[in-house]
């Protein structure tokens, strides 16, 4: 028990005689009076009496100061302003006004903070913390600003494969990998390994002479019965202003395993085999075979090394991109870039005459009506500059590239395929896609033309050949070929 202080001796205990605590505060001397109570109200604290203007507000605290003539202070009488005043401007004496107004010059005590419009910002959210209240040790908190500032210099990326993307040891070792890979200029003998034998080429579709029938007799099938290559239809041939409509799928067909059943879907729309196509243009008409394609324009080798002074580089990147027409698929546009990822040729190239346009293939091609208008030389003309720095112990690298050589009507012996070199692990005749490699050993995303733009043959050669310098710098070695005997073309 705290001892007793004896603060409320001076006054008579409310119960008296009939007090039972044992240690009552009070007096309980007969003698002891009650003090009268304007004494009470002269000696009370002033806190008791007179609250704080903070609590009550302006109006409040004055209207209940305590009367310093020594008399309790009444209520406000029944004629106050303050409870007379109603909320819609009447007068009432049945209740004060539940929210006091401002009145006269009072002013609002500077304790009370005033409410300030929030600021509403399209940004992201800012911190704001004052350095000497932070906890953060201060080489932390430098650590962060010089990683802000280090993201901040960083260029906006475009996709997730984006050089400027992942931390600060990732971006360093990326862009140390790109430079290595970049200074590599590749060589005969880097690449002598990785050229496919005649038997390969033969193995991969590659047409490794030239075909027996006559080549350039019949360039166009206009007018013709063809196969249409999209919906499996026979149609006639016609060019693209007189064209019939066909309904296709522009995707692949793929298997999708759902509730154990199997279903074969196409991933362009995702819709199955049996639905309508989600495409519409012309018909149009694709041939493989090597005596029809010689038929269309005739092949030719690559000419053959000059005594002295010859243009012919070592190694080329090339690839190319292809449209429909009344004689089939035939080149619309060649790229080729040299053995250091520098272009070195990109044409567009007009239909040979008597060929005309059935389907621009915008989508896989990239070509236009208004890039077309643009072209003024014949395939013919395109192999002659081609010519200058191929011959037949140029190494050419490509994907797919039996497919190139094709519409370009080129035999060549001297290939490196990367799609034979990066196969799929289903073996022949299945390959892996150009942009799934890109992604996969070099980290670029390439083709992102979203199937509306197309492809562009320049950056498809690039990624090609880049390809090819990460297998050299990475891959396992390849055991040395013997020189091939190839077959002589005449």
């Amino acid at each position: 028990m705290f001892p007793a202080k004896g603060l409320f001796q001076s006054l008579p205990c409310p119960e008296r005689s009939t007090c039972k605590r044992i240690c009552c505060p009070f007096s309980h001397d007969p003698n002891v009076k009650l003090p009268p109570i304007a004494h009470i109200v002269a000696e009370a604290p002033k806190s008791i009496l007179k609250p704080s203007s903070s609590s009550l507000g302006p109006v409040a605290s004055s209207s209940r100061t305590p009367a310093t003539d020594g008399s309790i202070p009444a209520k406000r009488s029944v004629s106050s302003p303050l409870r007379t005043h109603s909320r819609n401007g009447t007068s009432s004496s049945d209740e004060p006004p539940r929210k006091l107004q401002k009145v006269g010059t009072l002013q609002k005590p500077s304790a009370i903070p005033s409410a300030q419009p929030a600021k509403i910002s399209s940004g992201a959210p800012t911190i704001r913390v004052n350095p000497a209240q932070s906890l953060v040790a201060i080489s932390v908190r430098q650590a962060v600003i010089t990683s802000i500032a280090a993201l901040k210099r960083r260029a906006s990326p475009d996709s997730i494969s984006h050089p400027s993307v992942g931390t600060e040891a990732e971006v360093q070792l990326r862009e140390e990998a790109r430079k290595k890979l970049e200074s590599l200029r590749l060589k005969t003998a880097d690449l002598e390994p990785y050229v496919l034998s005649v038997d390969e080429m033969k193995k991969w579709n590659y047409i490794v002479e030239i075909p027996d029938s006559v080549g350039g007799e019949r360039p166009s099938e206009e007018g013709s019965i063809q196969k249409c290559e999209r919906c499996n239809e026979q149609f006639k041939v016609k060019r693209k202003e007189e064209a019939d409509p066909c309904r296709y799928h522009w995707g692949r067909p793929y298997t999708r395993t759902a509730n154990g059943e199997k279903r074969r879907l196409y991933n362009c729309c995702y819709r199955t085999m049996e639905d309508e196509g989600c495409e519409r243009g012309p018909h149009v008409f694709y041939e493989s075979d090597p005596e029809q394609l010689h038929r269309r324009h005739a092949f030719s080798p690559t000419r053959k090394p000059r005594s002295a002074g010859d243009s012919a580089l070592e190694a080329v990147a090339l690839d190319c991109e292809m449209i429909y027409s009344t004689g089939g698929m035939r080149v619309a546009r060649v790229s080729v870039v040299d053995s250091a990822g520098k272009e070195i040729f990109d044409e567009i190239i007009r239909m040979d005459e008597g060929v005309e346009v059935i389907d621009f293939n915008t989508r896989f091609s990239g070509i236009t009506p208004e890039s077309y208008a643009s072209a003024v030389s014949p395939l013919a003309s395109i192999r002659e500059s081609l010519d200058v720095f191929i011959n037949s112990n140029t190494i050419i690298i490509g994907h797919a590239l039996e497919n190139d050589l094709k519409t370009l009507r080129m035999i060549h012996h001297r290939c490196v395929d990367t799609a034979v070199m990066f196969p799929h692990k289903l073996g022949a005749p299945y390959r892996r896609a150009l942009r799934d490699l890109a992604k996969e050993h070099l980290g670029k995303t390439i083709q992102r033309g979203g199937g509306t733009v197309g492809h562009s043959s320049v950056e498809d050669s690039i990624a090609t050949l880049d390809l090819v310098r990460w297998r050299v710098l990475n891959g396992p070695k390849p055991q040395p070929k013997k020189s091939p005997a190839y077959p002589q073309i005449s």
